[in-house]
C-alpha cells in the first residue's frame, strides 16, 4: 500500500464509535493521521469536508477472509477491483487468502503476491499456505514467509486433513508469533456433497456435507490446541455444534478464535429450494437453528469476528447445474449492511425484497436484534485488526497499519463512515467487483457505507470509489 495522506479532510456531524465508546464529534485528518476528535473541532485551512450528519464513524472495517483470485483467477477478480468492493464496504483492509494459482505457499509467492497489492486503495495483507500446495502433506516454510510480514496462515478452501501434519503445524507456528487458520471440514464426511444434509437436501434430492464434518474438525483442532498449546482461528463456522465447541474451549482458556460470514448469520439452506447456485457456498448454508446459534455466538462473542469470504466467480461458472457450480458469494461491498440487519435491527426494520416485505429464510424466524452497533463494529474492525496482527502501526507487508483505531489524535486516519439509516436494493451489476455472485442481489438493505478513508485518503465519498 503506498503513502497517502498528503492533504487534511475533516469528517463532520457523526458519531464517533470505536472500542473506546461512542460519543458525538468531528474528526480532522492530516498527513494520514487523525489531528483532532471533539465538537466543531477547527480543521486546517482549505481541508475537504466530508458529510458524516446522521452516520456513525468508525474505524475502518478488516476483512480476515478475502479471495482476491490474483494471481490464476483474474476472470473473477483481480487486487485492484477487490480492493475497490472492499473500500466500498467501509473495508481499510483484507487478508488476502493463499487459494491463488500457484498458491502462496513460499517465499517468492509471498513477494509476488505483496507486489500485486502495491497501490491498492486498501491494505491488502497476504495469508500464506499450512502446507506446500495447499496438498496437506509437507509443511510449507511459515519462518520464510513470517519474516516477509506474513502473519495468517491457512490452507483455506481445504482444511488440513491429517492430524499430525496440523500438530507439527500448530508446534511450529507457535514461537513465530503467527496465527493458523483452519478451514474445518472432514473431507471423508464431506465428500460428494453440495449442501448441507439435512431436511432440505433430502426433499431437493441434493447430496449434502452434514454439519459433523465442520463439528468432527472444530474437536480434533481444539484437542490439538490444547495437546501443543498453539494459537488456532476457525474460519467462517457455521454450525451451532462448532459454536458451543468453541465457547466451551474459550472458557477453559485456549487461545483459539473464531469467525462468521454475513452470510450464515442470515441465510439458511432453505433458500436452496430454488436450486440457484448463487446459494451454494462452502460450509454450506445451514439449517435455522444452525443459523440462531452462530448468530448468538457473534452477539456473546464466542464468535469473534465477521469476516466476508468474498468469493468472486465468473458468470458462466455460477450458471452451470447446481451440482456442479462452484461454491462461494462475493461479500465486501453487502457485508455490513447485511450483518447490520442481522445482528442489529428487529426484523420489521430488516428490509427483504425491494419494496416487499421480509422474505422467508431472510431472518424472517427471529424477531429480536442480538447486538448493539458497536459491537458488530468490533466484530468488523478492531477484533479483526488484532487477530491479523493489523492493529500496530507500521502493519504487515509495508503497509501503513494502525487498522481497528481508536479515532483518536495520533491514530492512523482508517476511518468507516456508515448511514445507520439508508435504504438501497443491491444491484451487483453496479458493484466494483469483477463477479456478480451475491445472493443479495435484488434485496433491499439497511445500512449504507457513505464515506471510506483509508491512512487519510478519501477513497470512498458518498458511496462512490474515488480511483
Amino acid at each position: 500500500m503506498s503513502e497517502r495522506g498528503t492533504g487534511a479532510l475533516v469528517v463532520r456531524g457523526g458519531t464517533v464509535v470505536d472500542a473506546t465508546g461512542e460519543r458525538r464529534a468531528d474528526v480532522v485528518v492530516d498527513a494520514g493521521r487523525i489531528v483532532g476528535v471533539g465538537p466543531s473541532v477547527a480543521a486546517p485551512s482549505g481541508a475537504r469536508v466530508l458529510d458524516a450528519s446522521g452516520c456513525v464513524v468508525s474505524p475502518g472495517l478488516v476483512d480476515l477472509h478475502a479471495h482476491l483470485r490474483e494471481p490464476g483467477g483474474e476472470a473473477a477478480e483481480t487486487v485492484e477491483s477487490g480492493a475497490r468492493a472492499a473500500a466500498r464496504g467501509g473495508f481499510s483492509a483484507v487478508v488476502a487468502m493463499p487459494n491463488t494459482e500457484p498458491p502462496v505457499d513460499c517465499a517468492a509467492a509471498v513477494r509476488a503476491a505483496q507486489s500485486l497489492a502495491v497501490g491498492a486503495c486498501v491494505e491488502v495483507a497476504v495469508a500464506g499456505s499450512i502446507t506446500v500446495g495447499r496438498a496437506g502433506v509437507q509443511l510449507a516454510p511459515l519462518a520464510e514467509m513470517a519474516a516477509l510480514g506474513v502473519r495468517i496462515f491457512t490452507d483455506d478452501g481445504l482444511g488440513v486433513q491429517h492430524s499430525g501434519v496440523m500438530r507439527r503445524a500448530l508446534e511450529y507456528a507457535r514461537p513465530l508469533g503467527v496465527v493458523l487458520a483452519q478451514h474445518c471440514e472432514d473431507e471423508a464426511l464431506a465428500a460428494g456433497g453440495s449442501m448441507n444434509e439435512g431436511e432440505w437436501s433430502s426433499l431437493l434430492g441434493i447430496p449434502g456435507r452434514p454439519a459433523a464434518a465442520e463439528e468432527a474438525m472444530v474437536a480434533r483442532d481444539l484437542a490439538l490446541v490444547r495437546l501443543t498449546g498453539g494459537r488456532l482461528h476457525f474460519l467462517h463456522l457455521s454450525s451451532g455444534r462448532s459454536v458451543a465447541l468453541v465457547r466451551e474451549a474459550r472458557a477453559s482458556g485456549l487461545a483459539v478464535t473464531a469467525e462468521a460470514t454475513p452470510h450464515h448469520l442470515c441465510l439458511s439452506d432453505s433458500e436452496l429450494r430454488g436450486y440457484d447456485p448463487v446459494y451454494k457456498v462452502n460450509p454450506p448454508l445451514r439449517s435455522a437453528r444452525d443459523v440462531a446459534a452462530v448468530r448468538e455466538g457473534v452477539a456473546d462473542g464466542t464468535v469473534d469476528a465477521v469476516a466476508t469470504d468474498h468469493a468472486p466467480h465468473p458468470r458462466e461458472s455460477k450458471d452451470e447445474p447446481f451440482e456442479s457450480a462452484p461454491p462461494g458469494m462475493i461479500g465486501l461491498e453487502t457485508a455490513l449492511s447485511v450483518a447490520y440487519g442481522a445482528l442489529c435491527l428487529p426484523s420489521a426494520e430488516r428490509g427483504g425484497p425491494a419494496g416487499g416485505p421480509v422474505a422467508p429464510g431472510w431472518l424472517a424466524d427471529d424477531a429480536s436484534p442480538r447486538l448493539a452497533l458497536a459491537g458488530l463494529l468490533g466484530a468488523l474492525s478492531w477484533r479483526p485488526a488484532r487477530i491479523a496482527g493489523l492493529d500496530a502501526p507500521g502493519g504487515t507487508d509495508g503497509g501503513r497499519g494502525g487498522h481497528g483505531g481508536p479515532v483518536a489524535p495520533g491514530s492512523v486516519a482508517h476511518l468507516c463512515v456508515f448511514d445507520t439509516a439508508a435504504r438501497w436494493t443491491v444491484d451487483a451489476a453496479s458493484g466494483s467487483s469483477r463477479s456478480a455472485n451475491t445472493p443479495f442481489a435484488g434485496r433491499e438493505l439497511v445500512g449504507r457505507v457513505r464515506h471510506t478513508v483509508v491512512a487519510g485518503e478519501a477513497v470512498v465519498v458518498d458511496g462512490e470509489a474515488q480511483r
